[in-house]
């Protein structure tokens, strides 16, 4: 085995999904196939069961997990013990608040890998080379490139009576305590209705509003991106088609650093790939 098959295995691991796992090792999905068909070869066990949403990991997976991650921490721990300091270009990306994270970890990730750059991270309303945000966030003097679009669902506790509905309306949810977001986009979904709103909380940051959700103190209206995978919470899809269009912008009047221009090449070329983890990923999830 080598570093490379270590590597792909720990992204199918985290992401339980080869195609995602491509996206975020910058290969096409049959290498990544093939790299753990080797690996299960050669360690003789089977790592991942196939099914129609992805893989779920074997408990040698589980096992070999640990391993493998260290593997790959003391070699990236190594590769940079005998690097020489080099003068590093200040890039500072603003994020807007409403990110899910394993997006955040895909995005970022070949930024922080390398070391000519020196990345600052500020809030989406702050002055920044380029910023993640949704396309309504953005400014007549900028640039869009487009990176995915989501939905929003209905984030309920598991054992909330709503759970027996495939599909909310917004009558569903009059008189229903709800979890308001600072930045909130669930003006939409009940903006065309008369229902009054029953707020039981407002959550400063998606993770807090999946939490109140997860100890039942109410539901929330979020991007599907920020439900899902989450266990703690059930997702339903809601009647109103909200969705909203994510991807970086940046100012038409400046030019973009060369690490950037490298960056914004990069999730051009990505986005013309096939997505094949849409939207209805969690279609027909209970739980």
């Amino acid at each position: 085995m080598d570093i490379r098959e270590l590597r792909y295995f720990a992204a199918v691991y985290r992401e339980r999904n080869l195609t995602a796992a491509a996206r975020a090792c910058f290969v096409s999905q049959p290498s990544i196939s093939t790299a753990i068909t080797h690996l299960e070869a050669e360690l003789g066990t089977t790592l991942f069961i196939r099914h129609k949403k992805g893989v779920a990991p074997t408990a040698s997976a589980e096992q070999f997990h640990a391993l493998a991650r260290r593997i790959i921490d003391e070699a990236d721990a190594a590769r940079s013990l005998f690097r020489k300091p080099n003068t590093k270009t200040t890039v500072t990306l603003g994020l807007m608040r409403t990110l899910d994270i394993p997006r955040t970890i895909a995005l970022l990730k070949p930024l922080t890998a390398r070391t000519d750059i020196a990345l600052r991270l500020v809030g989406s309303d702050e002055r920044a080379d380029a910023r993640i945000i949704s396309k309504s966030m953005l400014r007549a003097d900028e640039h869009f490139v487009a990176l995915w679009s989501e939905r929003y669902v209905a984030a309920l506790p598991p054992s909330h009576p709503l759970m027996l509905k495939e599909k909310l309306r917004t009558s569903d949810l009059a008189g229903v305590p709800l979890i308001d977001r600072c930045h909130c986009e669930q003006s939409e979904f009940f903006g065309r209705t008369s229902q009054r709103r029953q707020t039981a909380a407002i959550a400063q940051s998606e993770d807090w509003a999946m939490a109140l959700v997860a100890a039942g103190v109410g539901i929330a209206i979020v991007p599907e991106g920020v439900a899902r995978g989450n266990p703690d919470v059930a997702v339903r899809e809601i009647e109103v088609k909200v969705r909203r269009d994510v991807g970086l912008a940046y100012r038409a009047s400046e030019p973009l650093a060369d690490a950037l221009k490298e960056f914004v090449g990069m999730l051009q070329k990505q986005r013309r790939k096939p997505d094949r983890i849409g939207p209805r990923r969690n279609k027909g999830r209970k739980s």
